[in-house]
């Protein structure tokens, strides 16, 4: 089977430029989108504690294991740290259990999922709440050493690459500042309507990676006060694309994104658009063409995730999505 495309990470790995998304997939539904996945020729799994469904996926990826089918050498696993777990004392035991989940000894990737952290009664309490229904945030925080924590997962062979997941610019810096395993990755939302330049720029002058969550755009709806635009993948310019290059509009805003060097990690849990997400390596988008899909940028106003369905999330200091307006 032909190899994936891959980008090169700071510390000489290489994460397959496309991966399967896994978020709000549960158990049967993930089997299936995992074994479709690696039936289609995908070796890069992205998910997470958070996401429930690690269990699921550990049974599939043993059956491929055990029976040979692939290698541990073949896969690119990435997994991260839930935010009831921002705390350095706490991140060996999380990545212990999802270890366990995934029964795999080691993770290619371990993210810190977000930089706010919360509170939970137990380790089983991933999303705390009070009685009055706002989440428990724990407002104490300390990125620098819930990062100098990550490193040590390296150390123990636990974690080969460790990197973030929606820092803001200032947030990566400061980790960047006080690192001693530089970041491999740093996972954010990223599409044709969110392009995120700022941070794209930032990253690349550092070196570290970018991996785009919801890169397909959807489902997107216009903040109030602002201009209707079409849902990313029915919007003329992508349509026009993918009729020219007898494609999906999902292909070409994944391979939009794939030319510009970004990570990709589309979820589906159709088998048949896994197999098509996974076919954009035939075709390829022209200078004029990758402009007119830079055009359809959105800015700030174009993202579809701010964390505000955590309530009372904009009161933690290390909440940044509010500090431009949407």
């Amino acid at each position: 089977m032909k190899s994936v495309p891959a980008v090169d990470l700071p510390n000489g790995k290489k994460m397959p430029i496309i991966g399967v998304g896994t978020f709000q997939a549960k158990s049967e539904e993930i089997k299936m989108i995992v074994n479709t996945a690696l039936e289609c020729g995908y070796r890069h799994i992205d998910t997470a504690f958070l996401y429930q469904n690690e269990s699921a996926i550990g049974e599939v990826l043993d059956e491929w294991l055990s029976s040979g089918r692939i290698t541990r050498e073949d896969l690119f696993v990435t997994t991260k740290l839930p935010m009831v777990a921002n705390r350095a004392a706490d991140v060996g035991r999380f990545l212990d259990k999802s270890l366990t989940n995934l029964r795999l000894s080691y993770v290619d990737l371990f993210l810190i999922h977000h930089p706010v952290g919360m509170k939970g009664k137990n380790d089983s309490d991933i999303f705390p709440k009070d009685e009055l229904g706002n989440m428990v945030f724990d407002f104490d925080t300390d990125l620098e050493s819930l990062y100098k924590a990550m490193e040590n997962q390296v150390d123990s062979g636990k974690a080969k690459s460790i990197g973030l997941s929606n820092f803001d610019c200032k947030q990566v810096e400061r980790i960047l500042k006080v690192c001693r395993i530089m970041p491999a990755n740093h996972q954010v939302e990223l599409h044709a309507y969110y392009q995120q330049r700022k941070m794209r720029e930032f990253c690349k002058e550092h070196g570290v990676s970018i991996c785009a969550y919801a890169p397909l755009g959807a489902p997107y709806k216009p903040p109030r006060g602002f201009k209707e635009v079409p849902v990313l993948l029915k919007h003329p310019t992508v349509t026009s694309l993918a009729s020219v290059h007898n494609k999906t509009p999902a292909q070409i805003v994944l391979r939009f994104l794939i030319q510009l060097g970004i990570i990709v990690i589309p979820k589906s849990s159709r088998p048949e658009r896994i197999q098509e997400n996974f076919q954009v390596f035939d075709f390829e988008l022209t200078s004029l063409e990758m402009a007119s899909l830079e055009e359809l940028d959105q800015g700030v106003h174009g993202r579809l995730f701010d964390f505000q369905v955590f309530q009372g999330i904009d009161k933690h200091p290390e909440y940044t999505f509010g500090t431009q307006s949407r």
